[in-house]
């Protein structure tokens, strides 16, 4: 990858591979962070969603050549594992104190603190994303900007509550269960990516399902009890002076909440995009829809597509060096209603 020239040398097989995973100790256990691209770059930290690593919840997202290069073009990307949630992890020790959602923010600092990062910009997958939400409240210093998928801010509804109880006892029990796996691919993808009676479930699904049988359920359950019990930042996004990209799938269970995340942000510094036909994993589902607000939100900050513009990929990433008016929602190219967007389906 030429760190200034017009184009970006993607490997793919490198990126396949996952990067170079380290193993950093904190305060609140150790945590696998799978570091992709040139460390002299701006850092991009991903935090995935429940049950899921970076290898299923942002490949889509990477293996997507124009949107791959335009992140790799700027950014070094640091990969975030939930707990006990990377390739291969054992399970946590039972004696091991449950972490809490600020426990796992405070967590981020400290990652951040042994890779020797200031600030950076996130981007996270639902309950990824409440996490990077909640360490850009507490550091709001630490934090350029927020890329963020079916996101939460709420504690959970009733409804939610009650469903995350039910998937919880099932892990303790039972383990990664035929009926956990079944309630996690609701959470992530459509009805149309998961099939039907007449229509076979898609290869990503097949794929994710997989993949679920690889999790130590128990370290599943650990994170999952910790979003079930979840405070309401709500009323703290206003404060956020980042910029914020949000989107979601209007077949996501997480629909309204990425909504009403989107009305307590600062509009001025905030946009949400809505994607047709998709569920909570646009990442995965649709990424392409996620590449032309993700390359206007960038120009905020500098940076630009290499296959388009001659620019540094080492760009500052400080919002003290854009002019204000690159700072509002229409200068991203979006309004500050939903966008729709409708990516053709080929069956």
């Amino acid at each position: 990858m030429g760190d200034s020239s017009d184009s970006v040398s993607v490997d793919m097989e490198s990126i396949s591979s996952g990067g170079k995973e380290y193993f950093v100790k904190t305060c609140y256990g150790v945590v696998s962070v799978t570091v992709v691209g040139d460390q002299d770059k701006p850092a991009l930290i991903t935090y995935p969603d429940l049950a899921l690593n970076h290898m299923f919840c942002f490949q889509g997202l990477m293996f997507c050549p124009e949107a791959c290069s335009l992140l790799l073009h700027n950014f070094c990307i640091y990969h975030i594992s939930p707990p006990g949630h990377e390739l291969g992890a054992a399970a946590i020790c039972p004696d091991d104190p449950v972490l809490s959602a600020d426990d796992l923010a405070d967590q981020i600092a400290e990652v951040l603190n042994y890779f020797g990062l200031s600030a950076v910009m996130c981007m996270g997958v639902t309950a990824g994303a409440y996490i990077l939400t909640l360490f850009a409240m507490k550091h709001r210093h630490r934090v350029h900007g927020l890329i963020l998928i079916s996101p939460i801010c709420t504690a959970p509804c009733w409804t939610e509550w009650l469903y995350n109880k039910v998937m919880s006892n099932f892990l303790y029990f039972y383990g990664m269960c035929g009926v956990v796996k079944e309630l996690l691919l609701k959470r992530y993808f459509s009805k149309e990516a998961r099939g039907c009676s007449q229509v076979p479930e898609s290869d990503l699904v097949q794929a994710c399902r997989r993949s679920l049988d690889e999790r130590q359920s128990l370290n599943v359950w650990r994170f999952l009890e910790a979003m079930n019990g979840r405070p309401d930042i709500s009323e703290g996004l206003r404060k956020l002076k980042c910029r914020s990209l949000i989107f979601v799938g209007d077949r996501s269970p997480f629909h309204s909440e990425a909504h009403h995340m989107a009305v307590k942000l600062d509009r001025r510094y905030s946009a949400l995009v809505e994607v047709q036909s998709c569920g909570s994993m646009v990442t995965e589902e649709q990424p392409d829809a996620m590449l032309i607000p993700m390359e206007y939100f960038l120009m905020g900050y500098g940076m630009y597509r290499p296959s388009h513009f001659s620019v540094s990929p080492r760009s500052p990433l400080s919002p003290s060096c854009i002019a204000p008016e690159l700072l509002s929602p229409e200068s991203m190219g979006l309004k500050l209603k939903p966008i729709k967007t409708r990516i053709s389906l080929q069956v």
